[in-house]
């Protein structure tokens, strides 16, 4: 794909975000990290994770990365998502933190 064609694809799908607090007890660590990256390696959208509003913005799919964050529990975990089914992965991503990443 050459670049202009890159470009309009980009700005097809404007960014959605939103914020989820982390509930489960060791937050965002080990296991619930390779959770919130392997359910977002099922979308194609680009899909970023951040402890702030304003970044620095994390890819979530990559596990060595979402590691990094090591958010506590309490922590708001916010979303930054583009793609054309940006929408389905942001619910879902949202729904993995509301559920505590099935440990809570």
């Amino acid at each position: 794909m050459n670049d202009a064609n890159v470009n309009r694809a980009a700005q097809s799908f404007a960014p959605l975000t939103a914020s989820a607090v982390l509930v489960n007890p060791v937050g965002l660590h080990a296991r619930p990290s390779v959770k919130l990256t392997q359910l977002a390696k099922g979308f194609t959208a680009k899909i970023e994770i951040a402890l702030a509003a304003e970044g620095p913005w994390t890819d979530a799919k990559s596990p060595v990365k979402v590691m990094r964050v090591k958010a506590p529990q309490g922590a708001t975990l916010h979303f930054r998502v583009s793609g054309p089914d940006g929408e389905a992965a942001l619910a879902a991503m949202l729904a993995l933190v509301h559920d505590g990443f099935g440990e809570a």
